[in-house]
């Protein structure tokens, strides 16, 4: 990029000087503050290709972005960051840190006057590159539009190492299942086998065994990589109810034999995908006995952990039903759904002249 022009420093030097920061407005007398979107990913691929950021939880990886983006442009730090829209009103945009092509955008649609800070990072964690686009230029990526809709509920610790909010299943599975204490894993060799009555266990024994996981721990696969994280975990459930194999297929419920979903939870939010856990809408063809089984009778295996980058440690063990789910996990208030807009990047996307 040809820069002798732009004086890309000097307007990093105004920005300084001014004393504004990232949340107040740009008077329109004040242009030599307003950064050209080829300047600002010159600036950014300046300042932050080749920092490391490893190991870190999303949201700390995106805090420390902001942070590093802030110092690039001549900015303060602000103590914490708002969650306006877009996240820099001052130079109009928003920021997105990728380790994959599939770029998601919550609870709005892309806008067309807005610019989008996109940062690159590898396997590693290391910045490799920062594309900046305008929402013109990012709706041509975006093939459908959709927002995919997601409710989500939070997940607030007591002091409690383990807790049973709900004592007793749904009326229809308490019918059925009462008495059984264990089931015979010399039979019973796969979690995803359909739910029989006489090996469904009742959520209190599941509880007792659940519960011992409380200090359990495995190790990290990095925090991009839920799904294994959450496979790490699977297998550490299957292993405690007795099951002499693992397998995940990735439907819904994740334990089909137990009727039971299995959840990771290293920040307070809970994803619950598009249907809420205290629905009475039918889980697919899914049956028990005679019973329809439905999406508030499903038991919701919640494990809190915290993790060191290496490790991941389980601290806190939760089971409900659908049922009563939302009487302990508030779903987000403010609005019902959460929605993600998902954009897939193309391969050459960052490759800038």
């Amino acid at each position: 990029m040809d820069t002798s022009d732009e004086n890309p420093r000097k307007i990093v030097e105004a920005i300084r000087q001014s004393g504004l920061s990232i949340y107040d407005s740009i008077d329109p007398s004040k242009s030599n503050i307003w950064i050209p979107t080829s300047t600002l990913q010159y600036l950014l691929n300046d300042s932050l290709t080749g920092i490391s950021l490893p190991n870190l939880p999303l949201r700390t990886r995106s805090k420390k972005v902001k942070e590093y983006i802030c110092d690039a442009l001549g900015y303060p730090v602000p103590k914490s960051f708002k969650k306006t829209q877009p996240r820099f009103p001052n130079q109009n945009f928003d920021t997105y840190v990728q380790k994959s092509n599939n770029l998601q955008i919550w609870n709005e649609k892309i806008v067309i006057g807005r610019r989008y800070v996109i940062v690159r990072i590898d396997g590693s964690g290391t910045i490799t590159g920062v594309r900046v686009v305008t929402g013109q230029d990012l709706v041509h990526l975006d093939t459908t539009g959709t927002l995919t809709q997601k409710y989500q509920a939070r997940l607030i610790p007591r002091i409690e190492e383990a807790e049973l909010i709900s004592p007793k299943d749904t009326s229809p599975i308490y019918l059925l299942n009462q008495g059984i204490q264990s089931i015979d894993t010399s039979i019973v060799v796969t979690p995803l086998r359909n739910p029989i009555a006489t090996e469904l266990l009742p959520i209190d024994v599941l509880f007792n065994h659940l519960k011992s996981l409380v200090g359990a721990s495995f190790p990290d696969v990095g925090d991009d990589q839920d799904r294994r994280r959450g496979e790490s975990l699977h297998r550490l459930v299957c292993q405690t109810l007795g099951y002499a194999t693992f397998e995940d297929d990735g439907r819904f419920p994740d334990l089909k034999h137990q009727i039971m979903e299995v959840k990771l939870q290293t920040s307070p939010t809970i994803d619950l995908g598009l249907v809420k856990p205290d629905s009475e809408d039918p889980v697919g063809l899914l049956t028990v006995g005679h019973h329809q089984v439905r999406h508030c009778d499903v038991r919701y295996a919640l494990f809190y952990a915290d993790t060191d980058g290496n490790v991941v440690s389980i601290r806190k063990v939760y089971l409900t039903t659908g049922e009563k789910f939302f009487t302990r996990f508030p779903q987000f208030q403010g609005r019902v759904l959460n929605k993600k807009l998902q954009i897939k990047l193309t391969d050459s996307f960052f490759e800038t002249d």
